[in-house]
């Protein structure tokens, strides 16, 4: 790891936290808010790349581990390691991975900015929709006893906000990259 890599770990390492300081939307009929990190996740993978991004997101969750509040409401402590959210936190790690791993496939510098945008979008989706969900609903159905189905659908209460994040997030990498290009590592 160079001094550049871990700057930018710990950079976007400190976005996914600071995303977590705004105000979870809570749904009444399941026990996950709403928050704005899942879209420092996907960033993160778009713009610094698969290793770098699964390290940022690790980062976090260890932090939010020791105690140090990096979930909205302030939420932090083993204790999450055990609860509904449990799945969809440590699936920050391989969604990261994979937003980053299919964006360094998908984008290139060289195509129309439409291009590079749906490439962004597509890879955020896989990563941070896919990939989040398929960590995030096996473990809400074990926590809460509702069960693989159940927690699905109620699940899917969140996708018009992820990919709505998804698309912002390509679009934010898009201009990022072309101001400054950054390796995806």
């Amino acid at each position: 790891m160079t001094t550049r890599d871990l700057t930018l770990v710990a950079l976007f390492a400190g976005l996914v936290a600071a995303l977590g300081l705004t105000p979870p939307i809570t749904l009444a009929f399941v026990p996950v808010p709403i928050t704005l990190q899942t879209f420092g996740v996907m960033l993160a993978g778009l713009v610094i790349g698969p290793k770098r991004a699964a390290l940022a997101c690790m980062l976090v969750i260890v932090l939010v581990a020791a105690g140090i509040a990096q979930l909205p409401g302030g939420r932090t402590g083993i204790g999450l390691f055990s609860g509904p959210t449990v799945g969809y936190l440590l699936g920050w790690v391989p969604a990261a991975f994979v937003t980053g791993f299919v964006a360094q496939r998908l984008d290139r510098p060289e195509a129309p900015q439409w291009q590079r945008i749906a490439g962004c979008a597509a890879a955020a989706i896989a990563g941070g929709v896919v990939v989040e969900y398929a960590c995030g609903i096996p473990a809400l159905g074990f926590v809460t006893s509702m069960g693989l189905v159940k927690a699905a659908t109620v699940s899917m209460a969140f996708v018009p906000g992820d990919i709505a994040k998804a698309i912002v997030a390509a679009v934010v990498t898009v201009a990022v990259q072309r101001a400054h290009p950054i390796e995806r590592v």
